[in-house]
């Protein structure tokens, strides 16, 4: 019951990272109160000017205004004297401007602009061809390919709704309100029917396209997480359905975040997506994952570690808490493979050889002989380890493989994050059409890609190949093509700098 309340707080109240700074600092939880006589040393010797030292550090550069406006277009206002303010009052001249001064800037925002574009094919006659023979030739301009018949929607207002959606989380019912106010009555039933019919339409080959790509990767991550679907066939609606995501990593170079919709967690839907799949495949401890054969299955050591925190009590050392060991344990494994983040693959599988393995062989012997209460959080924590041992030591032998599955976690946290605010799909099209909405917009942001930019051009492009396009076409949509970097890509960010 302690271990349960102490978690319990944890997840409410306690920090969410799992740096080890903010779980053990130094391995000793800091005194307060008897600082002084804990820390006192009668023979230490008192400084002087000659041995003071500080330690070095670099204190990131704030922001510069040129650095924070550098994308943005500039607009000069001259602030002038009116015609009759420029007669001189002492001679009766005229002033004359001889320079201008500098006095300050300002960031101003344009509201979103609405306007209804019309298309008009133009017809010509040959009046030549009408006097000779009687009959005029007539020919007709051929208009862009709608890509909704009879509806208002452009490439434009739905990559609009789908970026705000899938990308900065706003459900339809607020979109509907924010349309609203701009003086357009948009339903969210419209809204809807905006992106089920153009990512069912349009999307979808470009989806297959990215799973195709996914499955030629060496390493694939996966995780799932709940979805609530309410219309689905044989289920009630308070029922769970799954959001699957698949992703490649970064070594990869072609960064792939592919999510598909199922209606159970079962194992047997990794197996028929995995299907052909003969790499690495990097999971949590689901059992499920068994069922995909032809694979090389590795465990996730954030996942390991994180069970070790969860066991760990209050105010826990390596001296008084097994749990905080087996926690060290994973934190020295974690600071070698930052160590080794640079290298090729053969490189880093050499030094996980000479350096990690001789670690996991004493982190392996010591947790064979720890005897946890039965029922504990850290016999829970041994079993895990125990049940997953040869996929968790799976890394060793291949140099391409993360030993952790964040590459999965990160991909899907955007679309946990979304639910929280469109909370549920209506029908199993709409989950279904989420799941590649996603796949695109997350896929543009792994490649460097604003989402907006992208998605709009696939749509603006994609209706004139057709509803079967040809694989050579569809590459040239993939977000690490060129053809998508010169034109989608997001402005040059210095992360490293400080904010403003």
């Amino acid at each position: 019951m302690n271990e349960l309340l102490l978690n319990a707080q944890r997840a409410r109240f306690g920090q969410s990272s799992e740096k080890k700074a903010y779980v053990m600092p130094a391995g000793q939880q800091l005194r307060l109160f008897d600082e002084a006589e804990t820390e006192q040393a009668h023979k230490a010797p008192e400084p002087t000017e000659e041995t003071i030292t500080v330690a070095a550090h670099k204190r990131k550069p704030k922001r510069t205004m040129d650095e924070l406006t550098a994308e943005l277009p500039v607009e000069e206002i001259l602030i002038e004297l009116p015609k009759e303010d420029l007669i001189c009052d002492k001679c009766g001249g005229t002033f004359v401007m001889i320079g201008k001064k500098f006095v300050n800037q300002e960031i101003q925002v344009i509201p979103r602009r609405c306007k209804l574009v019309k298309y008009y094919s133009c017809t010509y006659a040959c009046k030549s061809c009408e006097e000779k023979t009687g009959y005029a030739h007539i020919i007709h301009t051929v208009t862009p390919p709608a890509l909704m018949k009879h509806s208002l929607a452009s490439a434009s207002t739905v990559a609009d709704v789908m970026t705000r959606k899938y990308v900065d989380g706003l459900p339809l019912a607020r979109q509907e309100k924010i349309w609203a106010r701009e003086g357009i009555q948009l339903s969210r039933a419209t809204l809807a029917n905006w992106v089920i019919q153009t990512s069912q339409a349009w999307l979808k080959p470009l989806y297959r396209q990215m799973k195709k790509h996914l499955l030629n990767c060496c390493v694939v991550h996966a995780d799932e997480t709940v979805v609530q679907v309410l219309k689905e066939e044989g289920k009630p609606a308070t029922s769970e359905s799954r959001m699957w995501v698949y992703a490649s990593n970064d070594r990869s170079g072609k960064p792939v975040r592919f999510f598909e919709y199922q209606p159970n967690r079962s194992g047997k839907h990794a197996a028929a997506f995995l299907k052909g799949f003969s790499g690495c495949l990097v999971t949590d401890g689901y059992s499920g994952y068994n069922q995909v054969d032809g694979v090389t299955r590795c465990g996730c050591w954030a996942h390991m570690r994180r069970k070790w925190r969860e066991a760990m009590p209050k105010e826990a050392t390596k001296e008084n808490s097994k749990a905080a060991v087996g926690y060290d344990y994973c934190n020295k494994l974690f600071a070698l493979e930052r160590k080794f983040s640079e290298m090729s693959d053969g490189a880093r599988k050499t030094a996980r050889q000479v350096k990690v393995e001789p670690l996991l062989d004493a982190y392996w012997w010591w947790l064979e002989k720890l005897e946890p209460v039965p029922g504990s959080k850290l016999a829970e924590a041994v079993t895990y380890a125990k049940n997953q041992k040869p996929y968790l030591n799976a890394f060793l032998d291949h140099g391409e493989v993360d030993i952790s599955n964040n590459f999965a976690e990160n991909a899907i946290r955007p679309f946990v994050v979304g639910r929280k605010g469109w909370l549920f799909c209506d029908s199993p099209k709409g989950a279904d059409s989420s799941a590649i909405v996603y796949t695109l917009v997350e896929t543009a942001k792994a490649n460097g890609l604003d989402p907006y930019r992208y998605l709009e051009r696939t749509l603006t492009e994609l209706p004139y190949l057709g509803k079967n396009p040809k694989q050579e076409y569809l590459d040239a949509f993939m977000p690490w093509s060129s053809a998508m970097h010169r034109v989608c890509t997001l402005p040059a960010a210095d992360h490293s700098a400080g904010v403003l």
